[in-house]
């Protein structure tokens, strides 16, 4: 008994509500709010979509797309001011940053993929994240969301035996068994 008293109130509730809710009249809306909407003109929709973003609250940093991010502050203190390289990694630091990786030996697109799976585990078990892109038959492109990482990354690829260059920032850094590292020497 006590269910059917809470649905009649419920119901009564439901249909006064369209009644007891307070419209505004019309004389004081503007003259373009007053039209259907079918009626509405392009400055009609400007006006009522600049209305609309007026009432949102700006962004949080970590919500905004990255290129309107601000950067957090570059700490050179923990760089080695004569390498490069470390300038470069505390640069990227919380910036998204790709490397091309290629694999030597021409290996069919499943093997690449199988090679830089593995890589890619490699990666993560000593806390390097990256997400991994083939675009070829032998190349791969992985993508860190810190840039610093970029570089620890190339340090590990560099040493095995199936990495023939890593590609940062447009710089290649040929792996140790690599046909190009031996050239080099």
């Amino acid at each position: 008994m006590k269910y059917t008293s809470a649905v009649v109130l419920c119901l009564c509730l439901v249909c006064l509500s369209p009644v007891l809710c307070k419209r505004s009249d019309s004389g004081s809306k503007p003259l373009w709010a007053q039209k259907d909407v079918r009626d509405y003109s392009d400055a009609d929709i400007q006006r009522l979509y600049d209305q609309w973003e007026e009432d949102e609250e700006p962004l949080d940093n970590d919500e905004l797309p990255e290129h309107l991010k601000t950067s957090p502050p570059i700490d050179l203190s923990s760089a080695d001011l004569s390498n490069p390289e470390s300038l470069l990694k505390v640069s990227k630091k919380g910036k998204t940053l790709m490397s091309f990786v290629t694999v030597s030996g021409g290996p069919t697109r499943e093997e690449t993929e199988r090679v830089t799976a593995l890589w890619q585990s490699s990666l993560q078990n000593n806390h390097i994240i990256a997400e991994r892109f083939i675009v070829s038959d032998n190349r791969a492109i992985f993508m860190f969301k810190d840039g610093a990482q970029a570089w620890d990354a190339k340090d590990f690829f560099v040493e095995q035996q199936l990495c023939e260059e890593v590609m940062i920032e447009n710089k290649p850094y040929y792996g140790k068994f690599s046909k190009h590292s031996k050239q080099e020497l």
